[in-house]
């Protein structure tokens, strides 16, 4: 089992942009593939960026799409979410989870496809 902390999280204004990370510990996180997801207040949560357990996939949520971009580093079991051009309805609290499975061959948006969550990041973007 992968236990996962993000961190990264503030308050930043309209425009500028953040930089979340998801450290792993417990299990090597390079085996698979990591979601971020997000949930604002009174809203269920929405898939936010994906990455494949290689980093050769990603798949990304529409809102997000050409703002945000996932990576990870698994020499150092870490994966990021750079966060760019931000917008008030970005505020949210971002979590980052784990595939249940071990080297899965796409990139799953549904959340009961993963099975280890950090406890998440809020992120506020003031207009």
């Amino acid at each position: 089992q992968v236990q996962l902390v993000e961190s990264g999280g503030g308050l930043v204004q309209a425009g500028g942009s953040l930089r979340l990370s998801c450290a792993a510990s417990g299990s090597t996180l390079r085996r698979y593939a990591v979601g971020w997801f997000r949930q604002a207040p009174e809203k269920e949560r929405e898939f936010v960026a994906g990455i494949g357990y290689d980093g050769v996939d990603t798949a990304y949520g529409d809102s997000v799409k050409g703002r945000f971009t996932i990576s990870r580093d698994n020499a150092n079991n870490m994966v990021y979410l750079q966060m760019n051009s931000l917008k008030p309805e970005d505020t949210a609290v971002y979590y980052c989870a784990a595939d249940r499975k071990t080297y899965a061959d796409y990139v799953s948006r549904r959340e009961s496809d993963f099975g280890s969550w950090g406890q998440g990041t809020q992120v506020t973007v003031s207009s």
